[in-house]
């Protein structure tokens, strides 16, 4: 993209404090985000009945509102730039029988990648870890994720909270986060309302592989779990895609990753400069041609003006 048009959507930091919670050394504050410049930066991916990436669109085909007003599409890229990713990994005991898989799914998702992107790895089980951020390579996370025990509870809107804080520091303005789970959180400190508003509010697309056995769930935290992240994906622009059956995950893992990078990003002045604090709703439409199919658009449904 060119320099001008790279201003973040979001930059200056909300006072809003977050929940008290108990200290851990593992997860760190996160305070939500707020826009707080002139032009405002949507990302947009757009896909066929099929989930693929719908590419060739141009700046004529999108229109774009805010709070119910349409508003003037000044910037228009559809190139596939370097994105900072988050991969988060369910460690839990729950996942003994379907971590090859995840493992896999890793791989794929990065045999798919721009080499530029920047990207770190947490694992979870009753807490999430940082992976060492020295590895280098889909070989380094696959030996480092060998290593990994299989064991205990599943902490996932814990590891979600600590992704967002770490993707404070994140090297570019693209940013998303990939989770692979069952979805069966049951011993996070935080709750998901709290999450939820924390995605929200941040610049970053989340997108969820759900690994479940059937679709008759075992537990009811793994069915409330596909719901949880149901929530938390289609809030940021990205989406959950449930996988009944192992040998898909890897495929959908790859498909994944190329939706994330083939995004279009539309930029426009909002009409309304109040600098009021208040959420300020997007809607997108994409024009179809007669005939053809209809197009699913994933975008990020709003942001915070910044406030006096």
């Amino acid at each position: 993209m060119d320099e001008v048009h790279t201003i973040p959507w979001v930059s200056a930091e909300s006072s809003r404090p977050p929940a008290t919670k108990p200290s851990d050394s593992t997860l760190h504050r996160a305070k939500p985000l707020r826009s707080d410049v002139d032009v405002v930066l949507v990302p947009i991916t757009v896909t066929d009945p099929m989930n693929r990436p719908v590419l060739g669109l141009q700046k004529k085909d999108f229109k774009i509102y805010e709070d119910n007003t349409p508003q003037e599409v000044q910037y228009f890229s559809a190139e596939e730039a370097p994105i900072s990713v988050g991969l988060l990994l369910d460690t839990s005991k729950s996942m003994a029988n379907k971590f090859v898989t995840e493992r896999a799914a890793a791989e794929e998702f990065f045999k798919n990648a721009n080499p530029q992107d920047d990207y770190f790895v947490i694992t979870f089980a009753d807490r999430p870890r940082l992976l060492d951020t020295s590895i280098q390579s889909i070989e380094d996370m696959q030996e480092t994720l060998t290593s990994e025990p299989l064991d205990g509870h599943t902490a996932l809107l814990d590891a979600i909270y600590l992704a967002i804080a770490h993707m404070r520091s994140a090297r570019y303005q693209r940013r998303a986060l990939l989770i692979i789970s069952d979805g069966a959180d049951n011993h996070s400190r935080y709750g998901l309302k709290e999450v939820r508003r924390l995605v929200e509010e941040a610049n970053v697309d989340v997108y969820a592989i759900g690994i479940f056995d059937s679709l008759f769930f075992r537990s009811f935290e793994e069915l409330m779990g596909r719901r949880w992240l149901a929530e938390i994906t289609d809030v940021t622009g990205g989406q959950t895609v449930a996988a009944a059956r192992l040998d898909k995950v890897p495929e959908i893992a790859a498909a994944v990753s190329r939706q994330m990078r083939n995004q279009y990003v539309l930029g426009y002045r909002p009409q309304n400069i109040s600098r009021d604090g208040k959420w300020r709703k997007i809607k997108v439409h994409v024009a179809s041609s007669a005939g053809a199919p209809r197009v699913q658009t994933h975008y990020k449904k709003g942001y915070l003006a910044a406030s006096r």
